[in-house]
């Protein structure tokens, strides 16, 4: 897919990503926008977000011109694209998606069926960021674009230690890298730098830890007041989950944190054997093979949910030892 092929004509054009965003999600949105603005200077680009971190502010170009509030104008964008995330997650631009008038879908989880009139989805690529690098002009690409795009691989990649990390993977990054921006500071800020207040909410999850099945699974959850007792919010639990799986020995891990309105949002890791997508997508969630994620509704008891898991990941390690 071309992308401004598939935006030709269009005047008005949407953009956003899933809730919650993270550095693959922001570097997606603004890496494409930034291009669009550059080749498509008539035409109007609003990217649509909730709240960022303070490190992606810092450190992905254009990210203060991002509509936190999901207001605007328009009553029916030319087109509106999503990225790294089918539509189920698009919260406040969903309204905008379903009226434009084309829409598009790019997304690297395996999970997505495609949401967009026009889907580029590939499960294989490591981040949408990569996508986003396939669909645009790469003699059109500058410092700004190659830092935005560099972040979300970055980050979706567990800094290239990941299992999505691929041959194909690194020579982008590579490529990106040739534009000169400080990729060393972006890499410290963005991915290991945790402010106080996230370093208190990880201290309190590793200290609620479970090791389950024989150490394989490492399993956490903190209810909203906890994290809002260290001061912090949803999105200061990034990482946790990576963190957990981390531990010797283990399989996979589970981290669920409560929202305000009681739901509670589970993250999945997998370090191989297990498929952490196939039980994601039991719940009604999706992701990858090796990091998914779904929604406990509060109507449902979390605890209940995550023996579920368990036992799923159970069955798993059995049928790979038979």
């Amino acid at each position: 897919m071309r992308i401004l092929e598939e935006l030709k004509d269009c005047r008005t054009i949407g953009i956003s990503g899933h809730e919650n965003p993270d550095g693959d999600c922001v570097g997606a949105c603004m890496g494409l926008a930034l291009f669009l603005r550059k080749m498509m200077p008539g035409a109007r680009v609003d990217v649509f977000l909730e709240t960022l971190r303070e490190e992606l502010y810092n450190n992905i170009p254009g990210a203060d011109t991002i509509i936190t509030n999901f207001r605007t104008d328009i009553e029916c964008y030319d087109a509106f694209v999503i990225l790294d995330t089918a539509s189920d997650r698009i919260l406040g631009a969903k309204a905008m998606f379903d009226r434009a008038d084309k829409t598009i879908n790019i997304d690297h989880h395996v999970s997505n069926p495609g949401s967009g009139a026009v889907n580029y989805v590939n499960g294989s690529s490591s981040s949408a960021c990569e996508l986003v690098y396939e669909v645009i002009d790469h003699d059109q690409i500058d410092a700004q674009i190659a830092q935005a795009l560099y972040i979300g691989m970055v980050t979706d990649t567990g800094c290239f230690r990941f299992s999505n990390t691929s041959r194909k993977t690194m020579e982008v990054a590579g490529e990106l890298m040739t534009f000169g921006f400080d990729f060393s500071r972006i890499v410290r800020e963005v991915y290991f730098e945790k402010t106080f207040v996230q370093k208190r909410v990880l201290g309190r999850a590793l200290s609620k830890a479970k090791s389950c099945l024989g150490g394989k699974c490492i399993v956490s959850k903190l209810d909203h007041l906890a994290i809002q007792a260290l001061g912090g919010v949803g999105k200061d639990v990034e990482g946790i989950v990576s963190e957990l799986v981390s531990t010797t020995g283990a399989e996979c891990s589970i981290f669920a944190h409560e929202r305000s309105t009681g739901d509670w949002r589970v993250s999945l890791r997998s370090n191989g054997i297990v498929d952490v997508a196939v039980i994601a997508l039991q719940f009604g969630g999706g992701g990858h093979v090796r990091a998914s994620g779904c929604t406990i509704k509060s109507g449902m008891d979390i605890t209940i949910a995550i023996q579920r898991m368990v036992d799923m990941i159970r069955t798993q390690l059995k049928n790979a030892e038979a």
